[in-house]
């Protein structure tokens, strides 16, 4: 049975090749995102240990994320150097400035940051062998206007020494002249560094010589690093600042690039779960046509005495065999992968090493669990159906298998999961909390996908009836006969365009879900915004107080109204402790913003010590006008706020904070006064032409390239352009899932065609020509894709309205369905078809007419 079962893989190398293709686009993606994000991990991992002071002493709750919020640098004494340095156990000590919210400009007024969203970040140049740059060229920034760059930065936006660049920081902007290139000795995690004298830099970056931003401290030999934060915790009080030895601050900084290293893993990973879902189907109906093709080869085998477990564990071994040859080859096209990545991030400016790549003892492990186990799996249906062939088949023409079957138990099986799955789908259209509403849809999602495919089978003969009605008008006998052949075993057809179905399915739902927030958003920008302008940095970071200035100072501005943003921590009458972003505004906030209030008004939520919140999240809290909430600032600070004002609307501006919380500017300069404007509502004044005065704006911000000045159009766009970014995504896994849908297709027909050769060789004799039988299979083909496309799209229509229904609880209340896109992937899946077809029908074409009808 072995040697039998090794000739029969052997044997069928070609038709079993597509199939392991599914298996090796799954496998690589599975394997290429565990290695990026292994060695991602792994390289920077060694840059934060390298380069993290023995003990680190911060100011209190010290927020990376709400110091680029608010754009506010919590500081602390410069004195305290001093403090620490006079601990003992501490061989040295140094006052640290460091700021991430630094722009810097060349002579040009060309930004000399990156453009990839990592941050500029000016600091003190203090060289420690443990410092992530060295010296290369040039001299050490003495006094003030005297600076360092990093060699990438310098090199990627051609700065030389000698240049002259302009920074600006939080104090105000300073030039500086470069006297020095810096070079990275470890990895450069893509950010632009502005290195200036230690002496000058708390003055320029601070505001003041007399602040820093931490305090760093090297251990004697001999003490520890948990020693020393000790003995200076004791000496400088651990309930005034945070202190951090050189192992928690790796942790620290690597757990806030874990976020970014998540987002790619799972990504991938969704990828590699989309191949694998449709290569369950191409395997499945690969498998079950071989063994139906062989029934008399396997109804032999049991005549000659094979028992039911020898022929099931022979075609379970020929899956195995698949499974290992695929996860081999997807573990190599995931090394492959990989180094794609890692050489892409390179190009954003992430400048990983490929030699020291990481493959971990659980990627080959990951590997061949995934691709064995689904290759198994897939197969262990077919394999029970072959081992229940019966040993009398050997001795007749069996017919294909499962074609004259009743399909009763799937009718009953699917029509019972569809149930649960559209009641699941009704009550989520029906919700009323967010929660449940998407816990709903993503249980009704899972079980109308499964329904769909198992009950696909009985959509067969209606809809393709309907589909190739026009076949046999338009093309005669040949579009009869083509559309018969797609009615001949609905099991195969709906299996082949279940492969499909799942992708289209995705972009479907995907699809109405985008546009519908695309069609909210735009309501939202109709009905909120009254501005004629909105100032904005491109990558959405606080701006200095400058640029303010200079837009109040444009001729022809007649109201400027900012907004700050910062993260609190509110504790509310049920109890609940929410941490989330809010708002403050300036005065006159009607003017530029139209917001629908259910109590109070502006007035009353911008006044000091007042604040305002959505109404139903007020509600589901126990809040009214008049409460009493404390309220935490970033660095500790804490008050009481009354609430003075409840919207209807969960935000106030579309920023989509939890609460929608907003307070007046007096109220934030009290609590965060170093708090830097995130957006300038702009409108222009009396008998001053929008068009003019945005001419003007832009001619003022030259000098700050990151600065952006739109309108209501271009803030539209900029919307829309957020929301492309994910349809991208879902098309890209489109455009694996039809990679391997074509395949199954491919692989139905040609094993299709030799299934019918004789049939073919028959066709042939009585006068079908070539070109006929090319058109044949092309156009059961097309009908085939069709009606997977029209599967999963009329699935993915009732999963986009559903996803709406949740995003509806979220304020973004418009249904929008991009019928464009509906028609156009149909005509695409028409394509598909034709190409899938290519192959197949060539080889048909060429078949021996009487080889053909002598055929077994």
């Amino acid at each position: 049975m072995l040697k039998a079962t090794l000739r029969s893989f052997l044997a069928h190398k070609g038709r079993l090749a597509l199939s392991a293709l599914a298996v090796i686009l799954s496998v690589a993606f599975v394997a290429g995102s565990l290695i990026f994000s292994d060695t991602v991990t792994r390289t920077f991992d060694r840059l934060f240990a390298s380069t993290a002071a023995d003990v680190t002493v911060q100011p209190k709750q010290q927020d990376l994320r709400s110091a680029r919020v608010s754009g506010a640098v919590q500081t602390l004494p410069a004195a305290l150097r001093d403090r620490v340095a006079k601990v003992g156990g501490v061989a040295a000590a140094r006052a640290e400035v460091s700021v991430q919210n630094a722009v810097v400009v060349d002579s040009r007024n060309r930004s000399v940051g990156p453009t990839t969203g990592a941050p500029t970040i000016a600091m003190a140049w203090h060289p420690t062998d443990r410092s992530p740059v060295k010296l290369t060229s040039g001299h050490a920034p003495r006094g003030a206007g005297e600076a360092l760059l990093d060699a990438d930065t310098a090199d990627k936006k051609h700065v030389r020494i000698g240049d002259t660049l302009t920074v600006q920081a939080q104090p105000g902007s300073f030039r500086v002249r470069v006297v020095g290139i810096a070079t990275f000795t470890t990895t450069n995690p893509g950010a632009a560094l502005v290195f200036l004298d230690p002496a000058v830099a708390g003055r320029e970056l601070l505001g003041s010589a007399a602040l820093a931003t931490s305090v760093t401290a090297d251990a004697a030999k001999g003490v520890s690093d948990a020693e020393l934060k000790h003995r200076i915790g004791a000496a400088v009080g651990t309930g005034t600042y945070d202190l951090k030895t050189a192992n928690e601050q790796a942790k620290s900084a690597a757990a806030s690039l874990g976020t970014f290293l998540d987002v790619i893993k799972y990504v991938m990973l969704g990828f590699a779960g989309v191949a694998l879902l449709v290569g369950v189907f191409l395997i499945v109906n690969t498998f079950s046509m071989l063994i139906a093709q062989r029934t008399r080869e396997l109804g032999l085998l049991r005549a000659l005495g094979a028992d039911r477990r020898q022929v099931r564990r022979s075609v379970l071994t020929e899956a195995l065999l698949l499974g290992l040859v695929g996860s081999t080859l997807g573990l190599a096209a995931g090394i492959g992968l990989a180094l794609a990545l890692i050489r892409l991030m390179t190009a954003f400016g992430m400048n990983l090493k490929a030699t020291e790549m990481v493959i971990g003892w659980g990627t080959p492990v990951a590997a061949y669990v995934v691709g064995v186990g689904v290759t198994f799996v897939a197969a262990y249906l077919p394999a029970r159906r072959a081992a229940a062939v019966s040993p009398m088949a050997a001795l007749v023409d069996a017919e294909v298998a499962g074609v004259g079957k009743p399909l009763k138990a799937r009718a009953v099986v699917g029509g019972v999961v569809g149930a649960i799955g559209a009641a699941a789908l009704a009550g989520c259209a029906a919700a009323t909390k967010t929660a449940q509403a998407a816990s709903l849809l993503g249980l009704g999602v899972a079980l109308t996908l499964i329904a769909t495919v198992i009950a696909g089978p009985l959509l067969v003969r209606p809809v393709i009836r309907v589909l190739g009605a026009a076949f046999p008008a338009l093309f005669g006998p040949v579009g009869r006969m083509s559309q018969r052949n797609a009615l001949r075993n609905p099991r195969r057809t709906g299996a082949t365009a279940a492969a499909l179905m799942v992708g289209l399915a995705l972009v479907g739902g995907m699809s109405v879900a985008s546009a519908s927030m695309s069609a909210s958003f735009d309501q939202q920008i109709d009905k909120k915004l009254g501005a004629d302008f909105i100032v904005q940095n491109t990558n959405f970071v606080p701006f200095t107080k400058k640029v303010r200035d200079t837009v109040a100072a444009t001729r022809g501005v007649g109201l400027v109204v900012p907004q700050r943003l910062t993260q609190v921590a509110v504790r509310l009458p049920d109890g609940d402790r929410v941490q989330t972003a809010a708002a403050a505004y300036g005065p006159r906030l009607d003017d530029v913003v139209h917001i629908t209030y259910a109590r109070g008004g502006s007035a009353a939520a911008l006044a000091d010590g007042h604040l305002a919140m959505d109404a139903g999240f007020a509600r589901s809290h126990g809040v009214r006008v008049g409460s009493v909430l404390p309220v935490e600032f970033p660095g500790g600070r804490h008050t009481e706020l009354t609430v003075g004002a409840l919207t209807d609307q969960e935000t106030a501006d579309g920023f989509g904070t939890q609460g929608g919380l907003y307070f007046g500017l007096a109220t934030l300069d009290r609590y965060l006064p170093d708090a830097q404007d995130s957006v300038l509502y702009v409108n222009a004044a009396g008998g001053t032409a929008p068009k003019d005065l945005r001419l003007r704006l832009e001619r003022a911000l030259k000098p700050y390239p990151q600065v952006q000045v739109r309108n209501q159009s271009d803030y539209k766009q900029l919307v829309h352009d957020q929301i492309a970014v994910l349809l991208y995504l879902v098309y890209a896994l489109l455009a694996l899932a039809i990679v391997i849908a074509v395949l199954g297709v491919v692989n139905t027909l040609a094993l299709s065609v030799v299934e019918r050769t004789r049939e073919i060789g028959l066709l042939r004799a009585i006068g079908l020509g070539r070109r006929q039988l090319r058109r044949m299979i092309r156009l059961e083909s097309v009908v085939i894709a069709v009606f997977g496309a029209v599967l999963g799209l009329g699935l993915g229509l009732v999963w986009g309205v559903c996803m709406q229904r949740v995003l509806a609880l979220r304020g973004l209340t418009a249904l929008a369905i991009p019928w464009t896109t509906i028609v156009a992937v149909v005509l695409g899946s028409a394509v598909v078809g034709v190409v899938a077809a290519l192959l197949p029908a060539l080889r048909a074409s060429r078949m021996n007419v009487l080889a053909a009808i002598a055929h077994e």
